[in-house]
């Protein structure tokens, strides 16, 4: 079929459009001035550093979607995770299911790798992902808060 969904692990070549999904997100998320890297960073950390993987969803050959993530670890189960850390899909090729089979798509690399869990965080106010997560079974737990230094905190705590 001609406008068949393939989704497919992103390459060298894709740190263009990776970096245009990421953006586009930003933009979404309201967060644009919180991007701060670029084309070689990008490519140097994915490509070259193997620091996060992505998976590219197209839609006769055009990108559409992507979703970011790796690895992490559960000392409570003693093995590894798969951490989703971004799930985008163009607004114009939205609620057509493109969303759900890329996380579906991770569901399965999860499986495949023996990961004893997946996990994710959504901006409280987007709803629509919420929704959508929660359709899936997955559950939000209140209880966790979700702390983070940033680079400048982190620098001046290592001093």
């Amino acid at each position: 079929m001609k406008n068949e969904l393939n989704i497919r692990p992103a390459t060298e070549a894709d740190t263009a459009t990776i970096l245009g999904f990421i953006r586009k997100m930003a933009e979404y998320e309201k967060l644009t001035h919180q991007v701060d890297t670029d084309e070689p960073s990008l490519r140097q950390a994915l490509f070259v550093d193997h620091q996060a993987e992505v998976v590219l969803a197209e839609v006769a050959g055009k990108p559409v979607g992507m979703a970011l993530f790796f690895h992490n670890f559960s000392t409570f189960k003693g093995r590894h995770g798969l951490y989703l850390e971004d799930l985008f899909v163009d607004r114009e090729h939205r609620g057509k299911g493109y969303g759900k089979a890329l996380l579906l798509h991770l569901v399965g690399i999860a499986k495949k790798r023996g990961c004893r869990r997946m996990e994710w965080v959504a901006l409280d106010w987007n709803t629509p992902a919420i929704d959508f997560y929660k359709s899936l079974g997955a559950e939000a737990h209140p209880e966790w808060i979700l702390f983070r230094l940033d680079e400048t905190k982190i620098d001046s705590l290592s001093r």
